[in-house]
């Protein structure tokens, strides 16, 4: 395995023993599950729509494909961005943090070319 291939798995490893990151992750993971049914309910939307707008919402990409058309399912957008984004963002570079640190603590290899 190459070396950038195994310092991600083993940050990998070592974020999933962190409590914090673990934290962190299962929060906007719940976030985004419980929005997912939300649009599912309010919109009217196929649960496979909602999750994936869910997604493209709390991550800022918003392809623009799906739009809640109802007055509770925009006002709940914005809540979920203002509240959301927060969190995914502190997930993500805690998950980041974990994984990158992981660089510092692997010895260097003697024989490298």
């Amino acid at each position: 395995m190459s070396h950038p291939l195994r310092l991600l798995f083993l940050g990998l490893r070592s974020a999933s023993r962190d409590r914090y990151v673990r934290g962190l992750l299962a929060l906007a993971f719940t976030i985004i599950g419980l929005a997912a049914l939300f649009y599912a309910i309010v919109e009217d939307w196929p649960y496979l729509d909602a999750l994936y707008f869910s997604v493209m919402t709390i991550a800022t990409v918003g392809y623009g494909d799906l739009a809640p058309v109802t007055t509770i399912g925009r006002l709940f957008t914005i809540a979920y961005v203002l509240v959301g984004l927060g969190i995914f963002i502190a997930a993500a570079s805690a998950l980041a943090a974990a994984i990158l640190s992981q660089s510092d603590v692997e010895p260097q290899d003697q024989d490298r070319e």
